[in-house]
């Protein structure tokens, strides 16, 4: 349909040897789709080597691109709610810069957008990766549909197509510490699933280490989903539950003079184990205190350094 535009937010990080591959792959694609207006929005998000550059050489030769760069690095999703602010397409697409995700999905995607889908996912049915990263990928996914969102693709997806309003929405909400694919299927609009095999990695070093993988973890659970506090009071009950019994057990064999002399290596276990779980239960309470005072102190999730348009 003629007059539409359709934009592509790109976050970038320590990816200079994919750009060269990246924005030529995404010209080429919308070339073919000359039905739209296209914009390109690259996010910046603190790298260190030569990403800035390369994306702001292509913006010279292509007045479509637009590059924001941040003050440092906030993570992939808070750059992606940066260049939400900056998109102005009736559509959006989200796409790494690594290409995993085939960009020539966005003709398809934005075929079921066109027929009222609001938001077009592309969920992924399998993974050219290690055996490893796909069975703790599929356990994540897996909690994810059974403890926060129901019907979440269990394959996950954070590839993705959606409608201006969507946009406006996620603008609203400006939460920190969550995870902005989670949002979008939170928002429950109508939705269109597009199935695809994710690629391996070519060119570069992927930057998602164990430490973003367990925070993306922890936000994805503490901003869905109480059932960690759920499990907390069952064992709490189940503890407390299994400590009478055993309290009573002790009286009666005391009574009853069969309860023999014991050391001390059996209650120190004991104790030992109980405070252990007292600690994790307060160090699950302090993920949720602590997401707390982080919005209450209404700090940007975000900060922009410049912008080139």
């Amino acid at each position: 349909m003629p007059g539409r535009r359709i934009s592509i937010l790109v976050p970038v990080y320590f990816e200079e040897p994919n750009i060269p591959h990246t924005v030529p792959r995404l010209q080429a694609l919308f070339e073919r789709m000359s039905g739209y207006e296209v914009e390109f929005v690259f996010v910046d998000d603190g790298s260190q080597d030569r990403s800035l550059e390369l994306l702001l050489e292509y913006r010279q030769k292509d007045p479509r691109i637009k590059v924001v760069k941040l003050s440092r690095n906030f993570g992939s999703m808070a750059a992606i709610q940066a260049g939400l602010r900056y998109v102005t397409g009736d559509c959006v697409g989200i796409i790494a810069a690594d290409l995993q995700d085939p960009p020539e999905l966005f003709e398809e995607m934005a075929d079921l957008w066109e027929k009222g889908n609001k938001v077009v996912l592309a969920v992924r049915t399998d993974r050219q990766e290690s055996f490893g990263r796909k069975f703790f990928s599929g356990i994540y996914y897996y909690l994810m549909d059974r403890l926060a969102l129901r019907g979440y693709p269990r394959g996950g997806f954070d590839f993705l197509l959606i409608d201006k309003q969507i946009v406006a929405e996620l603008n609203e909400i400006r939460e920190k510490n969550s995870n902005i694919m989670s949002l979008v299927f939170w928002l429950g609009h109508k939705r269109a699933v597009v199935p695809y095999v994710r690629q391996s990695r070519k060119h570069g070093v992927s930057r998602w280490t164990l430490a973003k993988k367990i925070k993306l973890f922890v936000d994805s659970f503490v901003s869905f989903s109480y059932a960690p506090i759920r499990i907390m009071s069952f064992i709490g009950i189940l503890t407390a539950g299994l400590s009478f019994c055993y309290g009573l057990f002790v009286i009666f064999s005391l009574f009853l003079g069969s309860m023999p002399v014991r050391g001390y290596a059996s209650i120190v276990c004991f104790i030992t184990f109980l405070l252990g779980l007292v600690m994790m239960m307060l160090g699950i309470i302090g993920e949720y205190v602590w997401r707390m005072l982080d919005e209450t102190r209404n700090r940007p999730g975000q900060v922009v350094d410049d912008v080139y348009d």
